[in-house]
């Protein structure tokens, strides 16, 4: 049983695990991430796997990070809230700890986590979305990960859906990720709560009587709980993700879209609108097979288990 370390490089904490050949982790360590440089980010994740290397002999290091990578998996190019800057950071990595080291986006490693392990292990074509703070995603199509020719593809985030419409942290308006995302839902949420309190109401007590504290897991909590204002707020953030994962199947025709995040944990309150709204937008629906919707199955720890799983692959 060949076993690699897979470490997830995220804003806040460094997760790391090693995982088997049939993607069970074994053992996890977790770090907080030092972000005041990145010498010191590439220190927190040495730190995150030597731990795990004193009970386990492992062949490789996977590593997910939060930004571009490049085409060779080995340089950071850019990352928006780590201090990476065409940083190499496999050669770094390498050094210090002895062992291969491959790097991969981790939206790209959580999509080959689902189609290995998760939710896609059962088709060759499938694409992964990930609605949370923001969207992004990763493409498998023929058993194969989808990199683009500069290691940049699948920003799904960033394909803009409206003209002119809300300003994105890209540098463009109207991006995907601002109608589908936690962030999204927020804004939407607070405004509705401050220009129609009545309509907001139940929000607004779940924030403490502030319409400008509504967050992501309040107006989740409200849909629940069946809010009509909250399920009115789902239900718009689901259309635009159908409406767009109709545009990625016309691109891409995928037999699976596997959704991942934190706001698939809404389950169906999320997933019925978003089919709805795919159907009424795919074009020439009646005359062609409909691709399945589901959730991911291996949660926050998709990423990891997917670089873990990638590191094996010469």
């Amino acid at each position: 049983m060949e076993l690699t370390i897979g470490v997830d490089v995220g804003g806040t904490k460094i997760a790391a695990g090693v995982v088997d050949d049939q993607g069970r982790v074994l053992e996890q360590s977790r770090v907080s991430t030092p972000v005041a440089t990145a010498q010191a980010v590439e220190e927190g994740i040495v730190q995150a796997v030597t731990r795990l290397r004193k009970n386990h002999d492992v062949s490789a290091v996977g590593v997910a990070a939060p930004g571009f990578v490049d085409e060779q998996r080995s340089v950071v190019r850019f990352t928006p809230n780590l201090p990476l800057r065409e940083r190499p950071l496999r050669k770094t990595l390498s050094e210090a700890l002895d062992l291969p080291v491959v790097v991969e986006n981790d939206a790209n490693a959580a999509a080959w986590g689902e189609f290995r392990f998760g939710g896609g292990r059962d088709v060759v074509d499938m694409v992964l979305i990930t609605v949370g703070t923001g969207l992004g995603g990763g493409i498998v199509l023929g058993g194969r990960l989808l990199r683009g020719a500069w290691g940049s593809a699948s920003e799904f985030g960033h394909m803009r859906m409206v003209p002119d419409g809300h300003p994105c942290g890209c540098g463009n308006r109207g991006c995907w990720e601002q109608y589908t995302s936690g962030r999204a839902l927020v804004r939407e949420a607070r405004l509705l709560a401050s220009s129609k309190p009545s309509q907001g109401a139940r929000l607004i007590d779940l924030a403490g009587g502030d319409p400008g504290a509504i967050t992501g897991p309040m107006v989740s909590q409200a849909a629940e709980d069946g809010d009509p204002a909250a399920l009115g707020l789902v239900g718009d953030l689901a259309r635009w993700l159908g409406e767009g994962i109709a545009d990625v199947a016309c691109l891409l025709d995928p037999a699976l879209v596997v959704v991942g995040g934190g706001l698939c944990e809404l389950g169906d309150l999320l997933l019925k609108p978003t089919r709805l709204a795919f159907t009424g937008q795919l074009s020439a629906a009646a005359y062609r097979p409909q691709l399945e919707i589901t959730t991911a199955e291996l949660g926050n720890g998709a990423g990891l288990i997917g670089v873990a799983d990638l590191a094996r692959i010469p």
